[in-house]
Order: C-alpha cells, then sequence, then structure tokens
C-alpha cells in the first residue's frame, strides 16, 4: 500500500470522525434545554401550584391514597424518577455493549423523554398526577439517553482529543440552554404582549423543551454510527446486571476510586445547583426575575469555562484542571457565606463565579473517566458514572437539609457543602491515573 493511499486514508478516517463528534455534540445541545428550561426553571414552582390547586383543606393530595403535601410533590416525583433510571440504567447500559447497537436506544429514550415533556403542555388545572408522570417519564428518560451518549466519547474520540471532544459538548449544551431560556423568559415575561396568560406561557415554554429535545435528536441519529460488537455475550437482566458491573469494576480498584471521588465533588455540585436560588429567595430576599437572571448567567458563562477549562486540560493535564476547578468551588462557596442580603449584584458575582466552573467540572470529568473504562464496556461503565451523576446525588441535599434545621442558618448550610469539595480533592488526588488507565487497558496520553 503507497504512501498516498496511506495518508488519503488516514485523512478519511479524521473527517468521519469529526463528522460524527459534529452530530455528537448535537446531543448535548437537543437534551440540555429540558435540564435547564423544565427543571431549573419552570415546572418545580408550576406543578407545585398545580398540586397546590388540587389539595385539600390541609395542603394535601392524596397520589394512590397517599397524603402528600402539596409543596413536596414535585421532590418527591423527582426521587422517583432517579429509582426508575437507577433501574434502567443499567440495562440500556448493557445492552448497548452487547449488540453494539446504540442508535436504536438512544433514539427511544431521547424521544420518549421527548414526548412526555412536550406533553407537559396539558398540565393545567388540578392535573398534578399527569405533571408527575410526565415528570418521572422525562428525567428518567434523559438520564438513561445520557448512558448511551456518553457510551460513544471512547469511540469517537482518540485518547488526546476527548478533553476537547466532552467540553465542546457540554459548551454546546450550556449554549443551548442559555439560548431557549432567552426566549422563554422573553415569552414569561411580556406573556400579555402575546395575548397568553402566564399560565399558558409557562405551559408553552415547558412543550418547546421537548420540541427542541425531539428535532435537533435527528442529527446525533443521522450522524453518529453503530458499531457491531465481535460476540454476543448472553443477556442479564435488572439488578444482576448492576451487580456483575459492579463486580467487574472492583477487578479495576482505581477506576472505582476515581469514581468514588466524582460520587463525592459532583454531590456537592449538583446540591448548589439544586439549593442556590433557595438561597438566594430566603436568606439573600431576592426576588424570582433576579434568580431566573443568575441561572441565564450561570448558562452562558458555563460555555466559557468549559471550553476554557478544556484549553487548561491539553496543557496542565484533566486532573489537575479538575483539582483546580475544586479549589474554585471551594473558594466560591466561602464567598457565598459572606453575601449581604438584598444585594442582587453580589449574587450575581456568585453565580458567575459557579458558572465559570460549572461546565469545565463536568466535561474533563466525564473525558477523564471515559480513559479509566476498560473497551468493549463502555456503556455499561457509564451506566454506573450517570448513575454517581444523577442517582445517588443525595447526601448534599440532605446535610443542606439537616444544617439548616440545626443551625436555621441558610449561611450555615451552603456554607456546609464544602466538605464535598475537600474531601473530593483528597480522594482524587489520591488517584495514580495514569496507572489506572493502564490497568483499564487503554493507551495513556502525553496530557492527563
Amino acid at each position: 500500500m503507497g504512501t498516498d493511499t496511506v495518508r488519503a486514508q488516514v485523512a478519511d478516517e479524521a473527517a468521519g470522525r469529526r463528522r460524527e463528534q459534529r452530530g455528537w455534540y448535537f446531543y448535548d445541545w437537543a437534551c440540555s434545554v429540558y435540564s435547564t428550561s423544565v427543571l431549573t426553571v419552570f415546572l418545580g414552582p408550576y406543578l407545585t401550584s398545580v398540586a397546590r390547586s388540587a389539595a385539600d383543606a390541609d395542603g394535601f393530595v392524596h397520589p394512590l391514597g397517599i397524603p402528600v403535601r402539596a409543596g413536596s410533590f414535585f421532590a418527591y416525583c423527582v426521587s422517583a424518577s432517579v429509582i426508575v433510571a437507577i433501574l434502567v440504567m443499567p440495562l440500556a447500559g448493557a445492552a448497548a455493549d452487547r449488540t453494539g447497537r446504540k442508535k436504536p436506544l438512544l433514539a427511544a429514550a431521547a424521544y420518549t423523554g421527548a414526548g412526555a415533556t412536550t406533553g407537559l403542555f396539558f398540565l393545567d388545572g388540578h392535573r398534578y398526577l399527569l405533571g408527575g408522570f410526565l415528570l418521572i417519564v422525562a428525567n428518567a428518560s434523559v438520564a438513561v439517553s445520557m448512558v448511551v451518549y456518553n457510551s460513544y466519547l471512547p469511540q469517537i474520540a482518540p485518547p488526546e482529543e476527548r478533553d476537547a471532544v466532552s467540553s465542546r459538548g457540554w459548551a454546546f449544551g450550556y449554549a443551548a440552554g442559555s439560548l431557549v431560556l432567552i426566549a422563554n423568559l422573553v415569552l414569561f415575561t411580556a406573556h400579555g404582549s402575546f395575548g397568553v396568560s402566564e399560565a399558558t406561557a409557562v405551559r408553552i415554554c415547558l412543550a418547546s423543551a421537548g420540541l427542541w429535545w425531539g428535532l435537533f435528536t435527528l442529527v446525533p441519529l443521522r450522524r453518529l454510527r453503530d458499531r457491531r460488537t465481535a460476540a454476543v455475550a448472553p443477556p442479564v437482566h435488572g439488578w444482576r446486571q448492576l451487580a456483575a458491573t459492579v463486580r467487574d469494576m472492583r477487578g479495576k480498584p482505581l477506576t472505582l476510586a476515581f469514581l468514588l471521588a466524582y460520587l463525592v465533588y459532583n454531590d456537592g455540585i449538583q446540591t448548589v445547583i439544586s439549593q442556590a436560588s433557595v438561597y438566594g429567595s430566603e436568606e439573600l430576599g431576592l426576588g424570582q426575575s433576579t434568580l431566573i437572571t443568575a441561572v441565564l448567567m450561570v448558562q452562558v458563562l458555563a460555555v466559557a469555562g468549559a471550553l476554557g477549562m478544556g484549553r487548561l486540560a491539553r496543557t496542565y493535564g484533566a486532573k489537575r484542571t479538575i483539582l483546580g476547578s475544586l479549589v474554585a468551588w471551594t473558594v466560591t462557596l466561602a464567598a457565598g457565606f459572606f453575601l449581604p442580603a438584598g444585594r442582587p449584584v453580589w449574587f450575581f458575582v456568585l453565580a458567575a463565579g459557579i458558572g465559570l466552573v460549572l461546565g469545565g467540572s463536568q466535561a474533563l470529568s466525564r473525558s477523564l473517566f471515559s480513559h479509566l473504562v476498560p473497551p468493549g464496556k463502555e456503556a455499561e461503565y457509564f451506566s454506573a458514572y450517570e448513575m454517581s451523576d444523577r442517582g445517588m446525588s443525595w447526601l448534599g441535599p440532605l446535610l443542606f437539609g439537616v444544617t439548616y434545621q440545626l443551625t436555621g442558618s441558610y449561611r450555615d448550610a451552603i456554607v456546609s457543602l464544602v466538605a464535598f469539595f475537600v474531601i473530593g480533592f483528597l480522594l482524587l488526588a489520591r488517584v495514580p491515573v495514569g496507572r489506572a488507565i493502564r490497568d483499564a487497558g487503554n493507551p495513556v496520553p502525553d496530557r492527563i
């Protein structure tokens, strides 16, 4: 085979890889709108108001005959969706690895979630049960789809490209979230000018996220390609699959050590995301418009943060860059303890700090974990990773709540989360990632 032929093949492979990478970015672009507009901004308050309208004189609703405070219904539905996701994610991961047919699984999860999200348009009146059901389906679906989506990363990017590719994916997601949130806020704040009520504006915002998710999922489905496995293993179902995955990971103790570190500091990250608005409204006395503007600021700056930290990783390595981000998280939370009440400008400064480290922390953690996954088990291992990301982030909210209950201070509650970043830093610093990559059977990049 001549040199020119080899060069042509290499160029064709690189072009095909870039095409897949660009398609892969678009799934973040498609589904991140759900996380931003639906889960973070609009659905919680709106579903709670629907539940309260259906509540009895004591403020309780009775799903399946169980008395539930209307104000707790949204939180319970989110918890239920996590349980469903934990049951389904190992099955999806094993099926993807066993058959190599990831696109049908990605399509099934994405369009189930997009359909449920679009159906939120019909959430009105006293239909809190409909809203709870659709929330559970959508939230579990996005988690399952992310297992399959993340498992593509080791296949479409060689080791030296993964930090940059993962960072671009997160940046695409935050960019889409920002764009749609701006459009939603225009409709929400000026709903009268558009001839609709505030409730109808919210329903349109919810449904538009589902339509966006479904429409842009077509791009990765067209550009990504399935890679058939050489042999088909007998199927393993249910919790046995999860147990088998954990047993296999015990044979890769350094991979498991990284996952433990990620579980700890990501629990802190997820708690900050979910509780920052509570801190802003209850402790700092800030209004809803200020809080929504802060969420938008986080989305915009997370794009720059993900791309910027991706570049830092090329120079200093992913592990060092993540460790640096954990230091930045610690400093940001410590500063948040001293924020003055009724001064939105300082809350915006805090939001800016969160945005700059948020995207990079998540993107580089994903790309670093991809190096620690044994070949052929990408989806199976990423199901465990996704469970750490979405299914195990309960200790942070518990600590936040207990701290507030004991001290009566949201300032003490928010600063208590520093423990997750300090412990996560110490656990990650102890992981020899080069040896972990070799033990997983993968080539070690020059910078890691």
